[in-house]
């Protein structure tokens, strides 16, 4: 079966996993620094390594100071973790519709929300095409809120020549196999705002504070520490951060691989009856980690089996968040962003990643063609 997406390992990751096992530190030790240190470069804003990507998402509410009472406006067009780690922490989700063509959080929507509750707005760059952020912040701005990039799908996106990760005041990063770069499991939190991201550290680290400054007592000994509020163990371990230092060498050439597949897509499924293809914007320069195309007709469930069938993992991202039912037994019910629950009946994300052969890409449009032209 030819997946819809798969990592990328070469003998230096391997190479680099192995130097840390044979290393004092397999967890809370110099990689995890220097891991930190190459995402920064990445990002462009300082980082904090976390378990993954849901643990990013958790870790960044709890920074923004997420409790109970809150709001959060999100998209519903994401993976669960993006509203469940939000309620988690007692916030209530308010569900905004996301733009026709991109399925990003539409700016507008996400404003009719707003009320004096909004503690978050937290987007999400779908297929690693970067939100509207210079709309986003207006929003944010007006409504004395935190501004929450879940990045999971766009490490290496640029939006108007920024990196991803040094626009919002929250950016969150998830390094699962499939996505644009692995460290087998893991994640990060992004921040331009220091308070944030020392916030971040903490709650990652179980709340463990040992500078004096933020200390109620200082005339204990050394190994003293206190939790002046609580976190969890979120902590990314040296090993995993060894093979994330390594994959990082080489994002510009998956992002150029990642292109290239992209735009070949595009060339060979062009006027395709019944397939409308992904939308791409001026302002930004995407890192896609997937290739949404659209199946009109609604015919999206028999091109799904077939091409299965034919051996091609396509894969549908996402269902809608509410419809799930732990939304559904809180009140929330099946129409409340039709835009999005449009899009969610058409959507099909296509094989992407950097292994996939140009002979496999070939067959992916040629098993499409032949099924949607039937």
């Amino acid at each position: 079966m030819l997946p819809y997406g798969r990592q990328n390992i070469d003998p230096t990751d391997v190479e680099a996993v192995v130097e840390a096992l044979g290393s004092d530190w397999l967890t809370t030790g110099p990689r995890v620094t220097a891991f930190e240190a190459d995402l920064e470069r990445a990002a462009g804003a300082p980082c904090v390594a976390v378990t993954n990507g849901t643990t990013a998402l958790h870790t960044a509410y709890a920074a923004a100071g997420v409790t109970t009472g809150d709001e959060v406006i999100t998209t519903p067009m994401t993976f669960v973790a993006t509203a469940s780690s939000a309620a988690l922490l007692g916030a209530t989700v308010v569900f905004a519709d996301v733009e026709e063509d991109t399925a990003n959080l539409d700016p507008a929507a996400a404003e009719a929300l707003v009320t004096s509750r909004t503690r978050v707005v937290a987007a999400v760059d779908y297929a690693g095409v970067p939100a509207d952020y210079d709309r986003l912040r207006k929003v944010t701005e007006s409504a004395e809120a935190y501004l929450l990039a879940d990045a999971a799908h766009a490490i290496g996106s640029t939006y108007r020549g920024r990196p991803v990760g040094s626009i919002a005041d929250l950016t969150t990063f998830s390094f699962f196999p499939t996505k644009n770069l692995t460290t087998g499991e893991g994640g990060a939190v992004a921040s331009i705002r220091p308070e944030l991201l020392e916030r971040a550290r903490t709650f990652k680290g179980v709340g463990m504070v040992k500078t004096p400054e933020r200390m109620r007592r200082t005339d204990e000994g050394r190994w003293f520490y206190e939790v002046p509020e609580f976190g969890l163990n979120y902590r990314l371990p040296d090993v995993l951060c060894a093979l994330g230092s390594s994959q990082l060498r080489r994002l510009a050439a998956f992002k150029a691989r990642r292109q290239y597949l992209t735009a070949r897509y595009d060339e060979l499924l062009a006027g395709v009856p019944g397939l409308r293809l992904p939308a791409g914007r001026d302002d930004v320069d995407p890192m896609r980690h997937l290739y949404p195309v659209r199946i009109q007709d609604g015919r999206r469930r028999e091109v799904y089996d077939r091409m299965h069938a034919a051996g091609i993992g396509v894969q549908v991202n996402y269902i809608p968040v509410y419809w799930h039912p732990v939304f559904e037994d809180l009140g929330y019910r099946r129409g409340m962003c039709p835009v999005a629950e449009a899009f969610y009946a058409e959507e099909l994300s296509l094989p992407l990643f950097v292994d996939l052969s140009d002979d496999d890409q070939d067959r992916v449009v040629e098993v499409l063609r032949r099924i949607l032209e039937s």
